[in-house]
């Protein structure tokens, strides 16, 4: 399959989406993964704390992402040399602000000073021994689903329930550079309530509105994964939460809050 090679293409003032930015509701609008990475991205270039480690970012989905051009700008709205809090902002073509993160950012310290925990892998399956699968409820075959190498532990894209996935990115996120562990986790991690549906999504939707990651320690290596589950309220807002892992280990955590309706 002919496929971009890259989420964004970098232009004068920002970046072009490509197609394996498509989300599954709407073809004209993109799944919320890859704006979340480009976002942490622009976070990771704007902080000034040399050696600094992202520990929480907190996004909040104000719209719908075109895909089209979109542009990101920062700052930093806590300084410090030790501790800082930074903002990015995505907009599209009107200037409109579509997406935001806040995240903190901490000097790391490596002088053995600090005790280590280091939560096990939660699942019984490496990459290697886990399912492949590609979603069926894109409407599109190039689209999101497409960015990322899938391979199941427990669960499936086309099955409501608990899931439990690792991947690996087939792209990069910005045309000409590699996708950053950080980045792929985020580019992943938006999608563990797509994973762990208690719905049909033939016949609802359950799109979130915002989207938490909180990190004991950076991801490293090729191969991420989520542990995720959708516990379902009674008035139509659910939460999506989910174990973020990779071979060494957990890393942390992310919850999203989900606004639910019949198709």
């Amino acid at each position: 399959m002919d496929l971009p090679a890259a989420l964004y293409v970098p232009t004068d003032d920002g970046f072009t989406a490509t197609e394996l930015t498509i989300g599954p509701w709407d073809p004209g609008f993109q799944h919320a993964g890859p704006p979340a990475a480009l976002l942490a991205r622009a976070v990771e270039h704007t902080g000034s704390i040399e050696r600094g480690q992202t520990v929480r970012m907190a996004y909040d989905i104000l719209g719908p992402v075109p895909v089209g051009p979109v542009r990101v700008t920062t700052s930093v709205l806590r300084p410090g040399r030790r501790i800082e809090l930074v903002e990015a902002v995505l907009t599209g073509a009107d200037d409109r602000p579509l997406m935001r993160l806040t995240a903190w950012r901490m000097r790391i310290r490596d002088d053995g000073a600090t005790p280590v925990d280091t939560p096990p892998v939660p699942v019984a399956t490496g990459p290697e021994e886990s399912r492949a699968e590609t979603a069926e409820f894109f409407t599109l075959d190039v689209a999101y689903h497409r960015a990322l190498d899938w391979r199941f532990a427990s669960g499936s894209f086309n099955s409501p329930g608990p899931a439990a996935a690792w991947t690996r990115p087939v792209c990069a996120l910005v045309e000409g550079e590699p996708m950053a562990p950080l980045e792929h986790l985020l580019v992943m991690t938006d999608a563990a309530s797509g994973i762990s549906t208690a719905l049909d999504w033939r016949r609802n939707t359950f799109a979130n509105v915002d989207l938490t990651v909180a990190l004991h320690r950076p991801p490293r290596g090729e191969w991420l994964g989520m542990d995720a589950c959708t516990v379902l309220g009674d008035t139509g807002a659910a939460q999506a939460f989910a174990v973020l892992f990779d071979a060494q280990g957990a890393i942390g955590r992310s919850a999203q809050s989900l606004f639910v309706e019949p198709r």
